[in-house]
């Protein structure tokens, strides 16, 4: 503890008014009746308290000090100048002489709305006790109960708003503090790209479209095959069939250099995109091959002729091996994400489940009451296999491969032509055909919608996906190709912005 000591008298009246007055000099009653001095001296035990020195002291020493003045270590500060009814510590400071107090900023009304919550009626009168309570006892007393708790209650909803976006945020501020993408995500309800696509087929079971890895999208129209580059909107015409064969369906190989084409007379056609030449032809099946999957060097195509054939591109003869099993046209397949399982549908309304070395099926699904073309599966979940049945059926189908159940089931209202699932968020797209013609964006596993987006005028029969899983691109027997943005960016989590792989505004061209 410092002591410090002071020598001499006490100043004169006229010197307090030249020099600035010594703490011990500075009157209590500065600081206001009842209230402590911002710097009270104390007296230690021992040591002398402050007082007039005696006449015979003055007389005998006069070099001896008249008292010593001890000063603690401690800072009291006053309270008088805060205020406290900023944090509700204490009542409202009183109204004018007016009567009507000045009603608070915005500014103040949303900052306390996001530290104490909304204040609803049981509030008010919850801080209207806690303010009479306070004022009867002192402030800093335990009386109060809202030292350092600065209310009594605060919604859970209220602790939590200021740190996670959700719902009950549009409560607490409506339209103000609304974090980006903490809502429903806005999806554009118009394509923002059309392009015309002339001989476009009008046919259920064929699959003409399909978007590569290198963002090339490769389209069917007639007996020629062409590719549109989505980056620079190049268009390319990669082969032409002859006036006696026409296109049934694409298929880019997982590294985007290769495309296999089905064709009416059942060949498959394998193609360097690169070099715009045919590498492989395939002489295998009877008839139309309207279905074509991927899996590494394994090419497999399911045909009118009711046969799945797998072709291994390193091996010289034209299929290693073949599936029987539907009972009439092959027009859906897809393999799994980790090719281990590969799914058929048919247009006998079975849905089957293959593994990489079974001849047969080794799941068989016979729910659906309409032919079965709109397959995808789970990029989130293994085993997660959705399928979509026909004008006749009208109903999207999930299955559990793994445990071999059935998970749930969504009629939709309406043909279900193609199904495809989002790689950044656990949605999933369906197109339509008879009677309404529509794309629907799902929500899993609640199946709610989040958007249905219309403009075809024929049945929505293709579907692909870009490679950034932000953009769809849509196709109808009404000769366009719609593009559409739809699902949020791996990162952002937002479809804010338009995909870098079309233009920023409206735009309708031709494919060819």
């Amino acid at each position: 503890m410092d002591h410090h000591h002071q020598q001499g008298q006490p100043p004169s009246p006229a010197d307090a008014n030249s020099k600035p007055p010594t703490p011990s000099s500075t009157p209590a009653s500065r600081h206001g009746s009842g209230s402590a001095p911002s710097w009270p001296p104390s007296s230690t035990e021992g040591a002398p308290a402050r007082g007039p020195a005696s006449s015979s002291a003055s007389s005998a020493a006069p070099a001896t000090p008249a008292s010593r003045t001890v000063y603690s270590d401690r800072f009291i500060p006053s309270r008088t100048g805060s205020n406290l009814a900023l944090f509700d510590l204490a009542p409202a400071p009183s109204s004018s002489a007016s009567g009507s107090a000045a009603p608070p900023s915005p500014y103040c009304a949303l900052l306390r709305a996001a530290l104490f919550g909304p204040d609803t009626p049981d509030r008010l009168a919850s801080s209207a006790g806690a303010s009479s309570s306070s004022a009867a006892s002192p402030v800093g007393s335990p009386a109060g109960g809202n030292i350092f708790r600065f209310k009594a209650e605060v919604p859970r909803n209220a602790k939590r708003a200021l740190f996670a976006g959700g719902d009950d945020q549009d409560l607490l501020f409506p339209g103000i503090f609304t974090p980006k993408g903490s809502g429903p995500r806005k999806i554009p309800r118009s394509p923002y790209k059309v392009l015309d696509a002339p001989a476009l087929q009008d046919d259920f079971y064929l699959n003409l479209v399909d978007w590569s890895s290198h963002n090339v999208l490769s389209v069917g129209l007639g007996n020629c095959v062409y590719l549109w580059n989505a980056c620079s909107s190049k268009v390319t015409k990669l082969c032409d069939l002859g006036a006696d064969d026409t296109v049934c369906s694409v298929s880019w190989a997982q590294r985007g250099t290769h495309l296999a084409v089905g064709t009416n007379q059942g060949t498959v056609q394998i193609w360097d995109a690169t070099r715009c030449k045919r590498m492989r032809t395939m002489e295998s099946h009877r008839m139309r091959v309207g279905a074509l999957a991927w899996n590494s060097s394994l090419l497999s195509s399911g045909s009118r002729d009711k046969n799945i054939l797998h072709h291994d591109l390193r091996a010289p003869e034209d299929y290693v091996s073949k599936l029987t099993g539907h009972k009439s046209e092959v027009c859906g397949l897809k393999w799994s994400y980790d090719n281990r399982q590969l799914a058929s549908g048919g247009n006998d309304n079975k849905l089957f489940v293959w593994n990489q070395h079974s001849v047969q099926p080794v799941l068989k699904y016979t729910e659906h009451t309409a032919a079965v073309k709109a397959i995808a599966w789970s990029p989130h979940l293994h085993g997660l296999l959705a399928s979509g049945g026909g004008t006749a059926d009208r109903c999207i189908r999930f299955w559990n491969t793994t445990t071999n159940t059935h998970l749930s089931s969504m009629d939709t209202g309406s043909q279900v032509c193609n199904l495809v699932w989002s790689k950044n968020v656990n949605e999933l797209v369906s197109t339509h055909g008879y009677s309404q013609n529509q794309i629907i964006v799902w929500r899993y596993p609640t199946m709610s919608k989040l958007a249905t987006l219309t403009g075809h005028t024929f049945r929505v029969l293709y579907l692909a996906i870009s490679p950034d899983g932000q953009t769809i691109v849509t196709g109808a027997g009404d000769e366009t190709l719609r593009f559409w943005n739809v699902f949020p960016s791996p990162k952002s989590q937002s479809s804010d912005s338009l995909s870098s792989i079309g233009a920023t505004s409206f735009v309708r061209s031709y494919i060819r």
